[in-house]
């Protein structure tokens, strides 16, 4: 696909009415090319996490056009954003969002149940991808058995196991202690090097530093847009 991956065009996106409303965003335009790494900063309100929503096809703007790979998204169906989400994003959570009493390899797999993707093909793909954040040793491990920073390998390893163009990680690094964060930012920035779009929401300043981008939000704006040759 030729041009911006991600392409925000005056984007507003409004909650409330009247005396009530609140602006979330406020007229955004940005765009990020495939192959990106970026952070997305800002203090809490600040637009930051509506913005990630909306990138995520878990919310639309209110105004103006969201555009994934050329295509006008932000206003097609529900189910249409749905597709999009399961064919092209890959999601990273602060929680980690595991099931317990699942291993870490049905744990990979579970999104593709969903897609109807073959047992065979679901089990290839899980493996591949706990191979591929370094635990390919710890597939039967439930997430009890696992370290903080182990549970988020599994995380991304099933957002990689869906082969997305683009991980969006919010806040991957909260639960963990300074050691494990790095080791976290390191691999995000190995899979980057892959070829990854990675577009991360972080309230950490060395966290963000690994990214070759910098965007800030502040009052639904974004107040700062920075490219640096590359991270830490």
């Amino acid at each position: 696909m030729d041009g911006p991956l991600i392409e925000f065009r005056n984007v507003s996106r409004r909650y409330g009415m009247g005396e009530a409303e609140v602006r979330a965003l406020d007229g955004v335009s940005f765009s990020i090319n495939r192959g990106e790494f970026v952070a997305i900063m800002g203090p809490s309100g600040s637009g930051k996490s509506t913005a990630m929503n909306i990138i995520g096809c878990l919310d639309r703007p209110s105004a103006g056009d969201y555009l994934f790979g050329g295509v006008e998204v932000g206003r097609q169906s529900q189910e249409a954003r749905a597709l999009i989400r399961r064919h092209y994003l890959g999601f990273v959570f602060q929680g980690f969002n595991l099931l317990d009493r699942t291993s870490a390899l049905e744990n990979v797999e579970l999104p593709m149940i969903y897609r109807g993707l073959p047992r065979a093909e679901r089990l290839a793909r899980s493996r591949a991808a706990l191979a591929r954040v370094g635990l390919d040793g710890r597939a039967d491990h439930q997430p009890a058995q696992l370290s903080g920073g182990q549970q988020q390998r599994v995380a991304i390893a099933r957002a990689l196991a869906g082969e997305p163009a683009v991980i969006l990680a919010d806040e991957p690094t909260g639960n963990l202690d300074t050691h494990r964060s790095r080791e976290i930012m390191e691999l995000l920035c190995a899979l980057n090097r892959e070829g990854i779009t990675i577009v991360m929401v972080t309230h950490e300043e060395d966290m963000a530093a690994y990214a070759g981008r910098l965007i800030v939000f502040v009052d639904g704006a974004i107040t700062r847009d920075d490219r640096r040759a590359g991270g830490v």
